[in-house]
């Protein structure tokens, strides 16, 4: 599908253009989160070779592994340091931010500020955060970005011979597409002291479900990190009020639920409440 939107952007409305792109961009990108957790099979580099080309163009898929994989250290979740996908800061780093940063930071608190302004602040704080790392001599990220190079190559050859601009693309595509992983990822842990009641259950509708991949039910996701997507709503359905007793009931009935809550409304402070003080 995404080759065919690509081809034939300039006959169809951008109005069906864009979430059609942003769709095969937030799905591809779901695919690269099974694939990293031993999904479809068990050998690591097919799985990486069946998601190489970055239909996103922004995350290259060996940095999301690593700091994904991190991500899965529970007892660490939200921490600002130790869990690389957390949007706290310890809170003497908020302190020394300059006034507009920390407004920015708290725009991008609310659902919509993450949905519009979450994709550039995640993608160049990775960049940022692996340019040190390879001045450090990192050799790692540095492959890891020259893969990504490798493999961007084919998708903007498509773009290109499709007679559309790449940076069309990252406008249409690329940015609307991390926007629907924002809205999976915004309410997906919290602040919390006992560590099952950082992760949400989202009982989305059956349309975000599958582009999600059933991520929404992150809790069971955290607990049973190697089972496939697929099975992840039967185990829901068989232990559900266990599993809503464990996480201590944080989650939403759908993300219209989540929206009508937090649109507009931050979720939680920037700064932690109770890590890195």
């Amino acid at each position: 599908m995404w080759a065919a939107v690509v081809w034939f952007h300039d006959t169809l409305p951008i109005l069906l253009v864009v979430p059609l792109a942003a769709g095969c961009v937030a799905l591809q990108s779901s695919l690269r989160h099974e694939a990293l957790h031993g999904h479809p099979t068990r050998r690591l580099w097919i799985n990486e070779a069946l998601v190489f080309p970055p239909l996103c163009l922004l995350i290259p898929y060996r940095r999301f592994r690593d700091t994904h994989l991190k991500h899965h250290h529970d007892a660490r979740l939200t921490d600002p340091y130790d869990d690389p996908e957390s949007w706290y800061l310890a809170e003497r780093d908020h302190a020394a931010l300059a006034p507009a940063t920390r407004r920015l930071l708290r725009l991008n608190s609310s659902l919509l500020g993450r949905l519009i302004v979450g994709p550039p602040l995640s993608v160049v704080g990775l960049i940022r955060h692996d340019l040190r790392a390879v001045r450090r001599g990192d050799r790692r990220v540095l492959v890891a970005w020259l893969m990504h190079v490798a493999g961007c190559v084919p998708v903007v050859a498509w773009i290109v011979i499709g007679g559309m601009s790449p940076w069309a693309y990252l406008l249409l595509a690329s940015w609307p597409g991390l926007s629907l992983l924002m809205l999976r990822t915004y309410a997906e842990h919290r602040a919390h002291p006992d560590v099952p009641q950082r992760t949400a259950i989202i009982e989305a509708n059956p349309l975000l479900s599958f582009l999600f991949l059933n991520n929404n039910l992150h809790y069971v996701h955290h607990q049973r990190p190697r089972v496939p997507w697929y099975e992840l709503p039967r185990l829901y359905r068989a232990e559900r009020a266990r599993y809503r007793a464990e996480n201590g009931g944080y989650g939403f009935d759908g993300y219209l639920d989540l929206a009508r809550r937090h649109l507009l409304k931050g979720k939680e402070p920037v700064a932690h409440p109770f890590m890195r003080r």
